[in-house]
């Protein structure tokens, strides 16, 4: 019955269809006014961490130097899609789940499905090319650069328009879902032509990014066993290495495993819906893997600050801004002219021909103050204009 009002409704006028589907689903609630206002709180959870989480990351990386390389490139890209999800993709379900239906019009159920796909695509096609980037780092020994990142990137979200646009122009639609809190794909069209999408869709956003990372992780755990096997090799440098590459890989694969565990029960309803029966997908069945689905977007960084000691250390940097601003102006603060003279703590005990050396501090460096003669003045506070005699080496600390 549901596919037949939707039918119903694509045949009709815009403005007409829009009048006639919201008032339809005001009219249809399909669960009870307590699951409503779960599922507006665990959406609405979802969408504050996910900014929050991935808002973090883009910083970090923007204001640490030493986080700016090629594959936290890749990253930034996953936080990114993520970010964009939970400011686009999770507002208009939210306001549905409160709302008890979806209230808006047929242009935004287009754009809520297209723009979750978008992203979607974006996130598991950029997993796929850091296992790839794993792959010939550890197999191959390769490293990547910033231009390949950015190739990569770039390609990834070609590839992701491609499919996604693809519904725009004919090749299947962007419809309200089964639980009328969000849009996505008509999975359960027996069109011919949007059968076809449905397959081909499934196969090159699903199946084969998934065959890519089985493949390359594969081939790294293979690798780094052949290498820890060889007792030629076992050197204390290669050790730190594998441990380096397996923690790393380590990371990657829990970020692929997270992912898979929250998108593969969208993709087994969606394939339900497309190849089964719609009978066996009730509203119940189908609100759930969805709303797992979009929590994806805020276990990302949680996986970085458990995982990644540089992330970990930049965060409780950014965390403590004060104590850093304060540590680098204590730092940088010149040696000039000071309120107190020096108070000297160490002076060596040399032989005539050698010269004498004294060791002083201030609140901001270490000052070695070398002389030739016993006479001579060592006031530092004077600018040092006396005769070359005098030399004067500064150290600061780390």
């Amino acid at each position: 019955r549901r596919a037949g009002e939707r039918g119903h409704f694509a045949t009709m006028p815009g403005a007409a269809a829009g009048a006639h589907w919201h008032t339809m689903l005001l009219l249809n609630y399909l669960f009870a006014i307590g699951t409503y206002r779960l599922l507006a709180f665990i959406i609405g959870t979802i969408g504050v961490l996910g900014f929050c989480n991935n808002v973090v990351v883009i910083i970090l990386y923007y204001r640490f130097k030493r986080l700016r390389t090629p594959t936290n490139l890749l990253l930034v890209n996953i936080s990114v899609s993520d970010l964009l999800v939970s400011i686009i993709g999770v507002n208009f379900t939210f306001v549905s789940c409160v709302k008890r239906g979806w209230v808006w019009d047929a242009a935004t159920c287009v754009w809520d499905g297209f723009s979750n796909s978008l992203f979607g695509i974006v996130s598991i096609m950029t997993l796929s090319t850091l296992a790839y980037e794993r792959y010939i780092r550890v197999v191959h020994a390769k490293v990547i650069d910033f231009p390949w990142a950015w190739r990569a990137i770039t390609h990834i979200w070609l590839y992701s328009l491609a499919w996604t646009g693809a519904p725009l122009l004919g090749w299947n639609r962007y419809t309200l879902e089964v639980h009328q809190l969000g849009c996505s794909l008509d999975w359960t069209s027996k069109d011919p032509n949007d059968a076809s999408f449905i397959l081909f869709f499934l196969l090159g956003c699903f199946f084969v990014p998934v065959g890519v990372m089985v493949y390359c992780y594969g081939n790294i755990l293979y690798t780094v066993h052949m290498l820890r096997s060889i007792e030629d090799l076992q050197t204390v440098q290669i050790i730190k290495i594998l441990r380096y590459e397996k923690k790393v890989a380590a990371m990657f694969l829990l970020m692929i495993f997270c992912y898979l565990l929250c998108w593969t029960p969208y993709a087994v309803v969606s394939m339900l819906e497309a190849f089964g029966k719609q009978s066996v997908v009730s509203p119940t069945v189908a609100i759930i893997p969805s709303f797992f689905a979009k929590s994806s977007t805020a276990y990302n960084p949680l996986i970085y600050a458990f995982m990644s000691r540089k992330f970990r250390r930049c965060i409780m940097q950014l965390l403590c801004t004060r104590l850093a601003r304060l540590q680098r102006s204590i730092k940088d603060r010149p040696l000039t002219r000071t309120d107190r003279p020096i108070r000297p703590i160490v002076m060596s005990q040399s032989r005539d021909e050698r010269p004498k050396k004294r060791v002083t501090f201030n609140s901001s460096s270490i000052v070695f103050i070398i002389t030739s003669n016993d006479a001579h003045s060592l006031d530092v506070t004077s600018k040092f204009s006396e005769p070359p005699a005098v030399n004067v080496i500064q150290v600061r600390p780390v």
